[in-house]
């Protein structure tokens, strides 16, 4: 039996730019070797597993080594796909049930919008390797239940960092986000975000790392909807609006690619 799989550019309005993230759908659940092998395969950051529920839909996300606990660019590619492919009303919410319990998404035109749970960060003490793998000293450095966030006062700074992988991958968490005010009209902060130790040196666009740049940045620049941008290679805008524990993360999706996965288990 086929398995629809998809390829889809999150976090941005035109193909081969933002995060590109595996949809696959299954009528059935499989085996999480299977699973794991798929999202190696695919080679991407993410890999999302998409599964009918009772309400709504079971979705699981896989890096090629490992499956993670939250991740926002594979959920808005998951929202994009349900809608594009007819499986799912545009008008209608879609419901997923994940790891990080239920998340919603609902589409407004073109862009589509997460609630999420915030995941701020409290300063914390600089992990060994964190300075050196980054190759410059942050003003300030928290840790979220994820990841660890070095914040910078030049967006230079963070738009030119040449990492240690090596270095980084050391770091004992999913990831680590580094990020400084904003240096261009309407971006209010940038980011990156490399997760050497999750076999993703840097990820284009990172919904999740949000959860925790829309806390510290709502508290700094005292207001909570505010526009990112994650400078990467391939870059990507996450608009953002802290609501207490919830984030809700907007941006749009690309289909660049339909296909069907024939491989069976």
């Amino acid at each position: 039996m086929p398995f629809p799989l998809w390829q889809i550019d999150a976090f941005t309005s035109r193909p081969f730019a933002g995060n590109p993230a595996a949809v696959c759908w299954l009528e059935q659940p499989m085996d999480e070797a299977w699973l794991q092998a798929v999202a190696a395969e695919m080679n991407l950051a993410e890999t999302a597993f998409l599964q009918p529920a009772a309400d709504g839909y079971h979705l699981r996300w896989f890096t090629p080594s490992t499956e993670v606990d939250l991740c926002g660019h594979a959920t808005l590619a998951s929202a994009h796909f349900l809608w594009e492919s007819g499986r799912l009303a545009s008008d209608r919410e879609a419901r997923f049930h994940s790891r990080s319990g239920l998340l919603t998404a609902t589409r407004n035109g073109d862009w589509i919008t997460l609630d999420f749970p915030a995941t701020p960060a409290s300063e914390t003490i600089v992990p060994h390797d964190l300075v050196e793998g980054l190759g410059a000293a942050p003003v300030w450095v928290g840790r979220s239940v994820f990841d660890v966030m070095a914040v910078y006062d030049d967006a230079a700074i963070v738009r030119r960092m040449a990492p240690s992988f090596e270095r980084l991958s050391r770091v004992p968490a999913r990831g680590i986000i580094v990020t400084a005010p904003g240096d261009a009209p309407g971006i209010d902060f940038v980011s990156r975000f490399f997760g050497p130790g999750v076999d993703v040196p840097e990820d284009p666009v990172t919904g999740s790392a949000h959860c925790a740049l829309a806390p510290y940045w709502a508290a700094r620049l005292g207001q909570t909807r505010m526009t990112g941008y994650q400078a990467s290679h391939r870059g990507g805008t996450v608009m953002v609006d802290l609501r207490g524990g919830r984030v809700l993360l907007s941006g749009q999706a690309v289909t660049v690619l339909r296909g069907e996965l024939s491989s069976e288990p």
